[in-house]
């Protein structure tokens, strides 16, 4: 467990970026795969896993919020396909040197200035 982390009911709270990031790195070391882990590898392999994502929605017409009419299993089933995306963004952010976590931020404030909010 990283530190700040909390387990609730069996679920990893507040992870940070840095923490999963240094998760991924530890699991490719252990298997050998970080010379597979080019970041054309990993932008493909992503790709991948959003079509996965994509494949969930794609029948189901516009969704409500909350997905209340869901299966817990569809439920389960698209937290996987999420995590796989996310995964693999922070080991591709990590392999090109990009603090994601930072990078974000600073993009959220641009977002700001980009675009402020309505005024009535």
């Amino acid at each position: 467990m990283g530190e700040g982390e909390e387990v609730v009911e069996g679920r990893a709270m507040d992870i940070s970026l840095k923490d999963l990031s240094k998760k991924l790195d530890e699991f490719a070391k252990a298997r050998d795969w970080e010379k597979h882990h080019s970041p054309r590898n990993l932008l493909l392999a992503m790709v991948g896993e959003v079509g996965e994502l994509s494949e969930i929605f794609q029948w189901r017409g516009e969704v409500v919020r909350g997905l209340p009419n869901w299966e817990e299993s569809d439920k389960e089933h698209l937290g996987e396909e999420l995590s796989d995306v996310l995964l693999y963004l922070i080991r591709l952010a990590d392999i090109c040197g990009i603090d994601l976590g930072d990078a974000a931020a600073k993009k959220i404030v641009k977002n700001a200035v980009k675009y402020p909010p309505k005024v009535f």
